[in-house]
C-alpha cells in the first residue's frame, strides 16, 4: 500500500493506492469513493473470509486507489458553503487526474458507496479529460423513505464536522441477524470518520435534485446496486425502476437489488458476491471500451 497526495485548488486530497498482487496491464484501475461517516478504507473492510473488496481486486489483477473525500482522512475540507457534492466532483476529477498521472494508469472505473456513488455519478456527469469507462454505484438510489433515517439523519440540529455515536450509526449500516458477522463489524470500526453535517444533510435531496440532470449527461456504463433491507434508500422495485427512468440509455445500466443486506452491502457475508460482480463490470467496460476504439 502506498499514500498518495494531490493538490487540487490549494485543497489537499489523500489516497491509497493497493497494487494488485499479480498486476494485469489490461485491467483498469478501480478508484473507490466513500460514503458519508467513512474514510476510504471502507473498501478494506472484510465482509468474510473472503476478504475486502481491495483484497479480492488485488487477487484478480486489479489495483485499487481508495480515495478520502474532502474533509475525511488526511484531505481538506472545503468550506460549508462550497460543500456541494458538485464541488466534490470537481476536485475529486482534478484528484483523480492528477493521481493516474503518477500512478501510470490508462483507464479508470469508479466504485462510489451511498455519497460516494453519487459523487461518481457527478463525476461521470463532468466527462472528465482522464479515460473513466464506467462506474459502480451501491447503496444510493432514486427515493429515500418518507420521515425516514435518512431525514432524520439530516435533520440534526447541528453544524461544522459532526460525529454519530457507534451504536446509532451501526442501526443503519447492516441487514438482518445472520447477514454479517461480529469480526466485520469491529473491523469496520476502523473505518469509520466523522462527516461535514453539510453534506449529511444534503444526501437526502440528491436524488431529487440532481440525479435526472446527471444521469441525463452520463455517457459511460453504470452498475448499480441497492440493499434489500437499507436503513437509508427505498429499494422496493417501483424505486430501482425510477432509478433506472433516469437514464435514456438504459441498455447501458444495469441495477439490482442485493437480498438479505442492509446499507453497507460490503461489509455483510455476501458482499464478496458484489465484488466479484462489480470486477465482472470492470472487464466489461474495459471491453465495451475496446469493441468501441475499433468501430471507431
Amino acid at each position: 500500500m502506498q499514500r498518495l497526495t494531490t493538490v487540487v485548488d490549494g485543497y489537499a486530497v489523500t489516497a491509497r493506492l493497493h497494487p494488485a498482487s499479480t498486476p494485469n496491464p489490461h485491467t483498469p484501475l478501480l478508484v473507490g469513493l466513500h460514503g458519508g461517516l467513512y474514510t476510504g478504507r471502507y473498501f478494506e473492510v472484510p465482509g468474510s473470509i473472503a476478504g475486502s473488496f481491495v483484497e479480492i481486486a488485488n487477487r484478480n489483477g486489479y489495483g485499487v486507489l481508495t480515495i478520502d473525500r474532502p474533509g475525511y482522512g488526511d484531505s481538506d475540507l472545503l468550506p460549508e458553503d462550497e460543500n456541494t457534492f458538485e464541488k466534490q466532483a470537481e476536485l475529486l476529477d482534478g484528484a483523480i487526474a492528477n493521481l493516474i498521472a503518477d500512478v501510470g494508469t490508462t483507464s479508470v472505473v469508479l466504485v462510489g458507496h451511498s455519497i460516494g456513488g453519487m459523487i461518481g455519478l457527478e463525476i461521470a456527469a463532468r466527462r472528465p479529460s482522464w479515460n473513466l469507462l464506467g462506474v459502480s454505484a451501491t447503496g444510493m438510489g432514486a427515493r429515500i423513505p418518507e420521515q425516514g433515517a435518512a431525514e432524520a439523519l439530516a435533520a440534526l440540529p447541528l453544524g461544522g464536522v459532526v460525529d454519530v455515536p457507534v451504536p446509532e450509526r451501526e442501526k443503519l449500516w447492516y441487514g438482518p441477524a445472520g447477514s454479517y458477522s461480529a469480526e466485520a463489524v469491529g473491523a469496520a470500526r476502523s473505518s469509520y470518520a466523522a462527516a461535514p453535517m453539510v453534506e449529511l444533510a444534503a444526501a437526502p435531496r440528491w436524488a431529487v435534485q440532481r440525479l435526472t440532470d446527471v444521469a441525463a449527461t452520463i455517457d459511460v456504463p453504470v452498475h448499480h446496486a441497492l440493499a434489500e433491507f437499507d436503513a437509508l434508500w427505498d429499494s422496493s422495485t417501483d424505486a430501482r425502476e425510477l432509478f433506472l427512468s433516469k437514464f435514456p440509455d438504459n441498455h447501458r445500466i444495469h441495477s439490482e437489488i442485493i437480498c438479505g443486506v442492509g446499507h453497507c452491502l460490503d461489509h455483510h457475508l455476501s458482499g464478496a458476491a458484489l465484488h466479484y460482480k462489480q470486477l465482472a463490470f470492470a472487464t466489461e467496460c474495459t471491453l465495451h471500451a475496446s469493441a468501441a476504439c475499433s468501430a471507431g
